[in-house]
């Protein structure tokens, strides 16, 4: 498709997608103001949500200035999925203080003593494209670089572990049969090469170079290494006690940082990551709980993600995105907000969040 053909697809898109944030906000006279190259670059970023009409944001970055770089098309994008107006400055601030407010769903009620819980952070080092740019060869040297990281990480009694890679030829690949029970058990990423919308970014490709985990001794502490970001960190538990978990994540994180090349970061939005949905504090919290009346036995979402969309939630399958239900009511709960909230007031508005819709559940 020719570029002065763009500006008419896109439109097309947003009157029959009018969720897909990059057609709702896509700016014809900027981007026709454009250089060829920048508007090639552009359209790079855009790929997905062209490609694929019902994308949410439509839009992955390429490379760590993308964001500053093409400001025009991306601010409008990121203000709205983040609630951020217009007028309103952005200021991303940290707080990894677990001490200050108290969130254990356990004391809640006894069945959330069994709720898994993961939180996680997307990090991208500075001396490398995003993901959806990287070579085959960049993967595989951005791999090498992490498992020097996570070498360190082994020695730390604190941590031990393994590195296991599934890049083909590694001395730390692992088996198809170990890959297949490691997704099964919810630790290691799936096949990204059948995820149409991370295909048109350019993220899933030479798949599966470059990519592995690590996973600490006692499983409660991993780092997805070539996902859809460079690095995802992220502490597991069960118990309902997010204070923990958060602390475990913030003293994980902090090593990695010491051993790795500088975090990509921007003066506007934070912490860079490949999609514009996880920008500021780079974090997903989320907590697995069963909810069979608010769902209808797993088979209805809709009203659930109302509720949850009202207390700032996001709800999906266990599965994750793009997944039902399970049978049980089985659903998986984030806070929607990461730009312009902290850590700290993640953690409590998932905690808060999750008391609210155990309340419903029970019929309160």
């Amino acid at each position: 498709m020719a570029n002065q053909e763009i500006p008419t697809r896109i439109a097309e898109i947003k009157k029959a997608n009018p969720g897909n944030l990059m057609a709702r906000h896509f700016n014809a006279e900027y981007f026709t103001s454009l250089s060829e190259t920048d508007q090639q670059q552009l359209l790079k970023i855009c790929a997905s949500g062209i490609e694929n009409p019902d994308s949410s944001m439509g839009a992955y970055a390429m490379n760590p200035q993308d964001y500053d770089r093409f400001a025009p098309q991306l601010d409008p994008m990121i203000r709205d999925f983040h609630g951020i107006n217009a007028d309103s400055p952005i200021k991303q601030q940290h707080d990894w203080n677990t001490s200050r407010n108290i969130c254990d769903l356990g004391e809640i009620n006894e069945q959330l003593k069994d709720v898994s819980m993961r939180v996680r952070v997307a990090r991208n080092v500075s001396t490398f494209p995003l993901p959806g740019a990287m070579s085959q060869q960049q993967r595989v040297e951005f791999e090498n670089l992490a498992s020097s990281a996570f070498d360190e990480l082994i020695k730390n009694p604190e941590y031990g572990g393994q590195y296991l890679s599934i890049t083909p030829g590694s001395p730390n690949e692992i088996s198809a049969d170990e890959y297949r029970s490691r997704v099964a058990a919810h630790q290691m990423f799936k096949d990204m090469s059948a995820d149409p919308y991370l295909n048109v970014a350019g993220i899933s490709g030479d798949w599966p170079f470059g990519r592995g985990m690590y996973v600490s001794k006692d499983e409660d502490f991993l780092v997805w290494v070539g996902e859809e970001d460079h690095l995802r960190i992220m502490a597991m538990q069960s118990g309902g006690n997010l204070n923990a978990m958060f602390a475990r994540l913030a003293t994980g994180l902090e090593i990695l940082g010491q051993l790795l090349p500088p975090f990509a970061t921007s003066p506007t939005y934070g912490n860079v990551t490949s999609c514009p949905t996880n920008l500021g504090a780079g974090m997903r919290a989320s907590l697995h709980m069963k909810l069979p009346n608010s769902t209808s036995g797993g088979t209805d979402l809709s009203q659930l993600k109302q509720e949850a969309k009202n207390l700032g939630l996001a709800v999906r399958g266990a599965g994750g995105e793009h997944s039902d239900a399970g049978s049980d009511g089985l659903v998986d709960i984030s806070p929607s907000a990461r730009l312009g909230v902290t850590e700290m007031q993640i953690m409590q508005r998932l905690y808060d969040g999750a008391a609210a819709l155990w309340a419903l559940e029970q019929g309160g």
